[in-house]
């Protein structure tokens, strides 16, 4: 069914504005304030209508109530949405800009991500920040130490060999031990946390189809490949492997003016997250083509790989290698969403 009204809606905790035009003449039909409480039940008496919504906190949710009552649902990048906003800043402004932008025919729209997907990324945004707090208190605990002189190596093994010496060690002061000791409590709990969550994602990543078909790749382990399905959604948003790379941030920045292209680093848009696992993984993916190198047992990634080290630093190497990773996660993930469609559809 063509949607006859073409609807912008901007989002927020308790105050939702609404803007609406005619899709064919562009004049204004609808303008409203709502709260919280009225958005599902005033949409529900309304014809089905193209509704755009800016990606921000609660945006997949609403995209996934509203697509259930019959309304096409379209999120955007708020960056996009911007250039588009005349006057001020305010709900209003912010709605009608979101209404302009969605009537774009080279708009890039943002997936929909469902409820499983984005549990997920619930557990990876969890263990995300129980890795950078295990971190900053290993580098509390070795600053604590070295005030007294105690200098170990880097590593978790190094320091959890030496908490227990400090605790045993009667030359320190018995406050300074009390409080060593309850930073190796604090660490070690952390410890089990992160190792019980990389095991709940480990058991997800071998249950879906999806992930399990990116665990074949070289370099990539449960936590990437259940980050990129978590993070792509539905990957038909994106042509070709080449813009799911772009979308991550690993193509080269431009600056290029008067038929002259400049390619800079890379523009590191897109989710960190999901790029520096994949930057990790390209790191093991070189350390494999090392050690293979020696033998007979190559491959044509291989081969890539060492030519490409011959005239580049290692850092290049394998933000190069990421992206080609990128590209063949796209293909992956592609191939099995088509295939899941279709045994939807028999």
């Amino acid at each position: 069914m063509e949607q006859s009204i073409r609807c912008g809606v901007d989002i927020a905790k308790l105050v939702f504005q609404i803007h609406g035009v005619n899709a064919k003449s562009g004049e204004t039909v609808m303008v409203k304030k709502l709260a919280r409480a009225e958005m599902l039940r005033y949409f529900a008496n309304k014809p089905p209508m193209l509704i755009g919504i800016e990606a921000c906190g609660g945006a997949h949710y609403w995209a996934r109530e509203l697509s259930k009552l019959g309304h096409t649902v379209k999120l955007m990048t708020p960056q996009y949405v911007a250039p588009y906003r005349r006057g001020g800043k305010n709900d209003a402004n912010d709605a009608e800009a979101i209404c302009e932008a969605l009537a774009r025919p080279n708009m890039r729209f943002v997936a929909v991500k469902s409820e499983s997907q984005q549990a997920v990324l619930v557990m990876h945004r969890m263990r995300d920040q129980w890795v950078r707090e295990r971190t900053s208190l290993m580098n509390q605990i070795r600053s604590y130490l070295h005030e007294f002189g105690i200098v170990i190596n880097q590593g978790r093994a190094a320091l959890a060999k030496t908490l227990p010496l400090v605790a045993e060690s009667e030359t320190l002061p018995l406050l300074f031990r009390q409080s060593m000791a309850d930073l190796a409590n604090r660490l070690t709990d952390l410890e089990t946390r992160i190792t019980a969550l990389n095991k709940r994602i480990d058991a997800w990543s071998k249950q879906d189809t999806t992930a399990k078909a990116l665990l074949e790749l070289c370099g990539v382990g449960s936590v990437t490949a259940s980050a990129a399905v978590a993070t792509a959604g539905d990957v038909s948003v994106f042509k070709n492997g080449r813009q799911f790379a772009a979308w991550l941030g690993l193509v080269p920045k431009q600056n290029s003016s008067g038929g002259k292209t400049q390619l800079g680093a890379i523009t590191k848009r897109g989710d960190r997250y999901l790029r520096t696992l994949l930057v990790q993984g390209a790191r093991t993916v070189m350390l494999a083509a090392s050690r293979a190198q020696t033998s007979t047992q190559t491959t044509p990634m291989f081969e890539w790989i060492y030519k490409l080290q011959e005239r580049r630093s290692n850092n290049v190497v394998a933000v190069a290698i990421a992206a080609k990773q990128a590209r063949m996660l796209w293909a992956i993930m592609a191939k099995q969403q088509r295939q899941d469609a279709l045994g939807l559809a028999i």
